[in-house]
């Protein structure tokens, strides 16, 4: 089946789709336009809840240029007007009031009359000006200057404007669809980037884009990914698909269960993982697994772990695995697995396991003798294991690991240059990935989660993005939780491995975000993720 998921155009592509798609019709459009600004109103107020929810006196900071963008900014700070009465605005026309598109004039007349006094308007040069207010610090600041036809480079005079933005204490800094400039030195400095409809491509890469959300307006068809008629992706080359996963993509999940069916159904996961030394990675893993809706699940760990462990998951089979002397898998006890495996739907191997020569070649025989389809994590991610056998897998690497296991695919980059900067809290990832990791799926034969700011999913030509998650998951253990899920999820649908990393993926990224929208980003365990992953699904 096709994943859900809407294309990723580049510019000229969106510029091209949107002349078609709305014909210059105002009474197309226009709802549009309200429809993308109530969306990152919602979008914004939701994201806030990270540092504790918008404040109910709060200052919004809008800066507005001549297009939609600044239509959809007025729009969507009319909308948090409107939900918190005490709140107020300072708009800032980067160009001045009189070079307004129709559309956006009409934003800015309607946000005038629903606000009255609660909005003034700001001095484009200092920030000072009539009514504006003594503090220079705002709950928000909403960047809606430069939509996708913008050109570098920024002109001096935006460039003083911007900033002054940026030198601002500002809670949360949102751009719509890209960040004013780009990635000029003097360009808005977004912490979440909202794409209204469309992901335009060059925020995929762009440094001051922050978090990236993409909000689903429809714009094509029930999020079929079809790209339109005529369009191809002149970013990643003329037979690609680039797409980013919609919420469609989890909606069975979210559906009845068949009334007739029984734990069979739901497939037969396991997991083999952990070591003495890394004990926590296996039940982390078993207890994902036993969240993925996965009608069993059977673990086989060292044995001098079970005891800890069935205490702590009883839902799961314990297997008890011989150990080598350093505390991994030890090779002999590989007729554990051989005797069950008529059981399994699926199988997950690597999380904990350590490095140990023994415990790498058993996972080897393993990948090679597999007659299910896999998801190999973590210390698994080897070279000589990735690529045994000839059973479907899914791959699950971060950057590091990537690089480890797709060196000898010849565009593959050098590890420093597929690792991302991490010079600045937040700062997304400096290299592009589209041709190494299409030429690495191909060459392995396997779907590819490369893990990441943003995550993508390959298996050799269609490229899957997912925006969700975020700095809550850059703590240990939260890749061990999603191989477990995705393995669960692949015990589920054994035919198509790409629909389970597809899911896994966004699920796993969704669960992150609501755990930081009710714990904040900090003070939280990586376990807590299991605790959203039923919420996610039910508020679909």
């Amino acid at each position: 089946m096709r994943v859900p998921s809407d294309p990723i155009l580049s510019c000229a592509e969106a510029g091209a789709f949107e002349k078609t798609f709305f014909a210059g019709d105002e009474a197309r459009e226009w709802p549009a336009m309200q429809q993308a600004g109530r969306a990152v109103a919602s979008a914004v107020l939701r994201d806030f809840q990270e540092i504790g929810g918008f404040p109910e006196a709060g200052r919004l900071l809008v800066l507005v240029g001549k297009g939609h963008n600044g239509g959809d900014a007025l729009i969507a700070a009319g909308a948090i007007l409107a939900e918190f009465p005490r709140a107020t605005a300072d708009v800032v026309f980067a160009f001045g009031e009189r070079p307004l598109r129709p559309l956006a004039g009409r934003a800015w007349r309607e946000f005038q009359h629903s606000a009255g006094a609660r909005v003034s308007v700001v001095s484009r040069r200092s920030g000072e000006a009539k009514g504006v207010r003594e503090t220079k610090s705002y709950a928000l600041s909403l960047d809606g200057v430069f939509g996708f036809q913008f050109r570098p480079p920024l002109d001096t005079r935006t460039a003083e404007l911007l900033r002054w933005a940026n030198a601002l204490v500002v809670g949360v800094r949102a751009a719509v669809d890209l960040p004013s400039g780009l990635d000029a030195p003097d360009a808005f400095h977004a912490d979440f980037t909202y794409a209204t409809g469309i992901v335009k491509s060059p925020v995929l890469d762009c440094a001051n884009a922050g978090r990236l959300r993409y909000l689903e307006l429809d714009f094509f068809g029930s999020s079929t990914g079809i790209l339109p008629v005529g369009l191809k992706s002149a970013d990643h080359g003329q037979d690609a698909r680039v797409t980013v996963l919609t919420s469609g993509v989890l909606a069975p999940l979210a559906a009845l269960r068949s009334p007739r069916s029984d734990k069979r159904t739901y497939g037969h996961v396991f997991v083999v993982a952990g070591s003495r030394n890394y004990p926590g990675a296996a039940l982390m893993s078993v207890l994902a697994a036993l969240h993925s809706g996965a009608g069993l699940v059977t673990a086989f760990v060292p044995e001098s772990l079970v005891t800890a462990f069935a205490a702590r998951a009883p839902e799961a089979m314990w297997v008890g695995w011989p150990e080598t002397p350093g505390g991994g898998l030890a090779l002999e006890g590989h007729h554990l697995l051989k005797e069950r495996f008529s059981r399994a739907t699926s199988l997950v191997i690597g999380p904990g396991l350590g490095r140990e020569a023994e415990t790498l070649a058993l996972a080897r025989e393993i990948v090679a003798g597999s007659p299910v389809p896999l998801v190999i994590d973590a210390d698994a991610l080897q070279p000589e294991v990735v690529r045994a056998g000839k059973a479907p897998r899914v791959l699950t690497p971060h950057a590091g690991e990537f690089a480890r296991i797709a060196g000898d695919v010849g565009r593959v980059p050098s590890p420093a240059k597929l690792t991302p900067d991490l010079r600045g809290e937040g700062t997304p990832p400096t290299f592009r990935v589209g041709g190494e990791l299409r030429a690495f799926a191909k060459a392995a034969g396997a779907t590819v989660i490369l893990k990441g700011p943003i995550t993508r999913i390959c298996a050799g030509e269609e490229i899957y993005h997912s925006f969700a998650g975020g700095p809550v998951l850059a703590r240990g253990g939260s890749g061990d939780v999603l191989a477990g899920l995705t393995g669960g999820l692949l015990a589920q649908t054994p035919a198509e491995p790409m629909l389970a990393a597809c899911r896994g993926v966004l699920w796993h990224g969704l669960a992150a975000d609501a755990l930081a929208r009710a714990h904040g980003q900090t003070a939280v365990m990586t376990t807590q993720l299991l605790d959203f992953l039923g919420p996610v699904l039910r508020s679909l």
